[in-house]
């Protein structure tokens, strides 16, 4: 019998061993200093974000408070409307994880019920799967203190039309010739997702050492989460290169430009250790 799906529940899913705790601790410090009720990690893939929203949550607990995480995968769309995207407008939106590829209102009822501690339903997609889980499946939540609301490019701008022009990988070369792809996840990077943004208190941006680690980092991923789902076909690795190509451009980008927008800024080292 195969095993569950693979979803994305608050401290589930691959992620590295875990920080330090007193870095924890300086995070947790930080939301509550700024009386945050959403308080939102970004980074680059692997970068360890569902690992620390985990951790926070479970300090924030020892502490007396209820914390929830959140993730930006939660509100991907479902399989058939990434489909759909992909036969009226370019094949490549059919996959998810770029700028386009969330339910960016179900994100902001979510955060504003979350917000105002009312009883919540959780989003939970299935990635080995590819789709979303039916709501009757999405656990609830009430009563929350603070949320976590992780995701690799939050707050992140449009690039101008002029930095689309050239492709930056193979994929937007071969797959992507008339930047069509490319310009339509960046026209939704600048118009779909502000309301989200204005609804988060605060960001701290977990800056890796550069986007040539991310295929190692996603990679380690992938690993294991197909060791957590043994009779489940999890990406290989010529898919996971592939897929990290989905999110290149977009992360170069985030890369640049949040050390100037984030409230925060931590660098990390190739093994995930602050060098702050």
């Amino acid at each position: 019998m195969a095993s569950g799906p693979q979803v994305t529940p608050p401290g589930a899913g691959p992620r590295p061993a875990g920080y330090a705790p007193a870095f924890v601790a300086d995070v947790l410090d930080d939301a509550l200093a700024h009386d945050c009720r959403v308080y939102s990690i970004t980074g680059l893939q692997g970068t360890g974000k569902s690992t620390i929203a985990a951790q926070l949550v479970e300090l924030a607990g020892e502490r007396g408070l209820h914390a929830v995480a959140l993730s930006i995968d939660d509100f991907y769309l479902d399989h058939d409307e990434r489909a759909r995207l992909g036969r009226d407008v370019h094949p490549l939106l059919a996959t998810r994880g770029p700028p386009g590829s969330h339910d960016v209102t179900l994100a902001c009822e979510v955060v504003d019920a979350l917000r105002g501690g009312r009883a919540t339903p959780l989003p939970r997609f299935d990635k080995i799967a590819d789709r979303r889980l039916p709501r009757a499946r999405w656990p609830v939540v009430d009563g929350v203190d603070l949320v976590f609301f992780e995701g690799w490019f939050q707050k992140v701008p449009a690039q101008s039309t002029e930095a689309l022009a050239e492709p930056v990988n193979a994929l937007e070369r071969d797959e992507d010739p008339h930047g069509t792809w490319r310009s339509w996840c960046n026209a939704a990077l600048g118009s779909d997702y502000g309301p989200l943004w204005t609804r988060l208190d605060r960001l701290l941006f977990l800056q890796g050492p550069g986007f040539d680690q991310v295929p190692q980092w996603r990679w380690q991923q992938e690993r294991t989460l197909q060791a957590a789902n043994p009779e489940r076909a999890a990406m290989s690795r010529p898919q996971v290169m592939r897929f990290v190509q989905f999110f290149e451009r977009a992360s170069r980008h985030a890369r640049q430009v949040l050390p100037d927008i984030a409230d925060r800024t931590r660098r990390l080292d190739s093994h995930r250790r602050p060098l702050d």
